[in-house]
């Protein structure tokens, strides 16, 4: 039996973020990635979304021996469902999962309950990585909630998998930030 495997939309498309095995580009369809807050957090997070003719690009790896306990605990205020359709490298079809936040629990967020931006820096060099500024500029632009403010806690990251931007992978970030009206305030 083959081992399944999760799509990453978020901060998993950062390498960095994880060691998870056979890690590839792959596009799920039929979802859509969104700034949410959850009662469960204190700061707004990235969810997918179900949205039907719509496609988004990320990564998937496998979980060794279907081993979800550290995804899950990891990933713990979604839920895990079966993404459906994936475009993928693999050979053959495989068992892809996506979290979601836990619907009874997701509102939009708020400056009480911002986007932090070390978390932000770290899903959008992941972008850059893997899909090149082209890819990046598209996470921007099939990312719903971009009124959510964003705190700016690049001096004292509070994200903890926060990843090193160079000095480009931030002017990148900050431009975008600025294209789609995104508000930032200091920590």
């Amino acid at each position: 039996m083959r081992d399944p495997f999760f799509f990453g939309y978020g901060s998993l498309v950062n390498r960095g973020t994880h060691q998870f095995p056979h890690a590839t580009r792959a596009v799920a369809h039929g979802w859509g990635r969104a700034w949410k807050h959850t009662r469960l957090r204190e700061v707004a997070f990235l969810t997918a979304v179900e949205a039907p003719g719509s496609s988004i690009e990320g990564l998937i790896a496998a979980v060794p021996g279907a081993d979800w306990a550290g995804l899950d605990a990891r990933e713990w205020a979604y839920d895990r469902l079966p993404v459906g359709r994936v475009d993928h490298d693999h050979p053959g079809a495989l068992d892809v999962q996506i979290y979601r936040t836990k619907p009874e629990h997701t509102e939009d967020g708020t400056r009480a309950h911002p986007i932090l931006l070390s978390y932000l820096d770290t899903v959008v060099q992941g972008y850059l990585r893997e899909f090149g500024t082209h890819g990046a500029e598209r996470f921007f632009a099939t990312t719903a909630g971009w009124d959510t403010p964003i705190l700016d806690d690049r001096a004292a990251p509070r994200y903890p998998r926060v990843q090193v931007l160079d000095a480009a992978e931030r002017d990148f970030v900050d431009a975008q930030l600025r294209n789609v009206g995104a508000a930032r305030f200091a920590a």
